[in-house]
């Protein structure tokens, strides 16, 4: 749909905007009239990381945007996570227009704090969603091992969490297991078995995660080989793994059973908290099977995991649209991948880095306690990370999981006592709200 004019709002000199990107990657954050928000740096960034449309110049909120200014908070939203309008705010003159591609509504209030008024906003939108669970504090082998992570060095790790005396609920097996993107079932060669790997985390008293893309399949997959129907034709969802990513087709029956019977059998092996990652995937638009837009198809595909796995289990997104991602997930990564290094080379703040995953995840607060459990990354505190106190006290401040990544044996002692101290189990409760002109 073409933009048409929302509101025209006469901005003074504190006035104040709010972005929030469209997937966990993807910077939002409150910005003055003369910022320029942060936007992709390469063609691939925006395919892996922003919605289609968002550019310089202008302000875009996806789902929500928001104005504070005149003492009066103005907050413009989709009507539901099945239909989330891209909302733009540019200033013309002295006035500031908000325009948006669908249909949205407005709600004003006075809150002296901005961010309250998000909360207020979510705390509505989210009416009807499951409670927010609890989370016992994890490990994940992503910053520890990469995608090279072998099944040896995970129970390496884990029979050092006693000896070091560290509260570790989950054990969260992350990407680099699997022999392609898409054959989940596969493990990579030098590897060892995902079977044996969940019965052991297990028989040591905790339990078993595992990291899926389930909507991506590599071009060079097996499974993209055999069964090019069950593909979205003529779409990729970037580059990466050195090879272009294609689009799982969940509407398509062979499709949808195939990745229920993978997330079965996921199951049966012994995992019960899955990290979905990726998950923007389903959501790009395409010809699929059946003629249904980008968000349906994508919240089809999140209920057809939730299905397989059942109520009890794990489903916790990443790289995932945030608003259509409401009431189909139990924990949500609320920003980029944060990293060793605090600033990106590319410069693009939804590229891994510290800096943009702090900024992101802070600007994503209000949405703890009320939609799920805010993930704002993995605590890595080893040697060689960068402004590794500035990262462990982000973490400390903010809510909801907290997982460990590093290899237990690269801790140094500040580190081991840091990595002790922050390893406890998250809040189910909303989260004090930091004013952002504070």
């Amino acid at each position: 749909m073409p933009f048409a004019p929302v509101a025209e709002l006469t901005p003074d000199a504190g006035t104040l905007v709010f972005e929030h990107g469209w997937q966990s990657w993807s910077p939002s954050g409150w910005y003055r009239l003369d910022a320029r928000p942060p936007r992709p740096t390469a063609p691939n960034h925006h395919v892996m990381a922003y919605r289609p449309g968002v550019d310089a110049g202008r302000f875009q909120g996806e789902g929500l945007l928001a104005v504070a200014t005149g003492g009066a908070v103005v907050v413009f939203s989709a009507l539901s996570p099945d239909v989330v309008p891209s909302i733009r705010a540019e200033v013309h003159g002295d006035r500031l227009v908000v325009s948006a591609d669908g249909e949205v509504q407005t709600t004003t209030s006075t809150h002296a704090n901005p961010n309250q008024a998000l909360a207020d906003w979510a705390e509505t939108f989210a009416a009807g969603a499951p409670p927010v669970r609890v989370f016992g504090p994890s490990w994940c082998s992503w910053y520890a091992y990469w995608g090279k992570v072998t099944e040896r060095d995970v129970m390496n790790d884990v029979r050092q969490f006693d000896q070091h005396e560290l509260s570790v609920d989950l054990v969260l097996l992350d990407e680099g297991y699997q022999s392609e993107i898409g054959d989940w079932l596969t493990p990579r060669d030098d590897f060892g078995s995902t079977v044996r790997l969940a019965a052991d985390i297990r028989s040591s008293g905790r339990r078993a995660g595992i990291w899926v893309a389930p909507f991506l399949v590599a071009s060079g997959s097996e499974t993209a080989r055999k069964h090019p129907d069950w593909l979205v034709p003529g779409i990729n969802a970037g580059t990466n793994w050195g090879q272009e990513q294609l689009v799982l087709d969940v509407t398509h029956p062979g499709a949808a059973r195939h990745i229920q019977d993978v997330f079965t059998e996921l199951c049966r092996q012994g995992y019960d908290h899955f990290k979905l990652d990726f998950v923007y995937a389903g959501a790009i638009e395409g010809q699929r099977h059946e003629q249904v837009d980008g968000i349906t198809a994508y919240r089809h595909g999140l209920r057809l995991l939730r299905e397989a796995v059942g109520p009890n289990r794990i489903l916790h997104g990443c790289g995932a649209p945030i608003l259509p991602s409401l009431g189909l997930v139990d924990a949500m990564r609320v920003s980029p991948d944060t990293d060793p290094l605090v600033d990106p080379p590319s410069g693009d703040i939804s590229q891994p880095g510290q800096r943009g995953a702090r900024s992101t995840s802070v600007a994503r607060e209000f949405l703890h306690g009320r939609w799920w459990a805010n993930d704002s990354d993995c605590l890595i505190v080893r040697p060689d990370v960068q402004e590794r106190e500035i990262w462990a006290q982000h973490i400390e401040d903010g809510p909801g999981l907290r997982m460990s990544s590093d290899p237990i044996g690269a801790l140094d002692d500040w580190a081991i006592d840091r990595t002790r101290e922050l390893l406890v189990p998250s809040s189910p409760r909303p989260h004090p709200l930091k004013d952002p002109d504070a």
